[in-house]
């Protein structure tokens, strides 16, 4: 009887201390960016993030962030800004529907709970490196997660070559997955 209680304590301890598959909820998140436009602070939000997170802060080497947003979700609250951002000098939706950030390395920073992500983003069919800090919040079945990220836009060549648009463009990730 002690084998078998000692047995079925170890299988507990193995399945909840390993990293858990989760799965982004769009609908509690919130993926939020921010650009100057003609000097003005100009903010809008994209959906439809869908994918897989496992993340366990003791296991980083199996940990990994694969997920995406749908492109033709934009939204600026204003419908002709939306119009034109989906189109080819932008987003370009028709041809690239989807943004994808995949990881390739997570690590712990000096600060408490604070994580270090990179991974190749790609946006308007361009994949380019980048990395960012986030943090992890436990929640029930699952974590928020929040982060910020700066990149330029003319790396993904959204914008064109506009001189009233700001090449650095911020976003501001609220991820709960479960």
């Amino acid at each position: 009887m002690k084998r078998l209680v000692f047995v079925l304590i170890a299988l507990f301890l193995i399945k909840y201390s390993q990293a858990q598959v989760l799965t982004p909820i769009d609908a509690e998140s919130n993926i939020e960016f921010s650009i100057k436009n003609f000097g003005m602070q100009t903010k809008g939000t994209i959906k439809g993030l869908q994918g897989k997170i496992e993340f366990n802060a003791q296991k980083l080497a199996t940990s990994y962030f694969n997920v995406s947003l749908d492109a033709n979700s934009v939204n600026t609250n204003n419908s002709s800004r939306d119009k034109h951002l989906k189109k080819a000098d932008y987003f370009d939706v028709v041809k690239h529907p989807t943004i994808t950030f995949t990881s390739t390395k997570i690590t712990s920073t000096a600060t408490t709970n604070t994580f270090i992500v990179e991974g190749n983003l790609t946006l308007k069919g361009i994949t380019k490196f980048i990395s960012f800090n986030f943090i992890p919040t436990p929640q029930k079945n699952g974590y928020l997660f929040t982060g910020d990220i700066k990149i330029n836009r003319r790396d993904f060549t959204i914008g064109g070559s506009s001189l009233v648009l700001s090449d650095n463009l911020s976003i501001k990730l609220r991820v709960i997955a479960r």
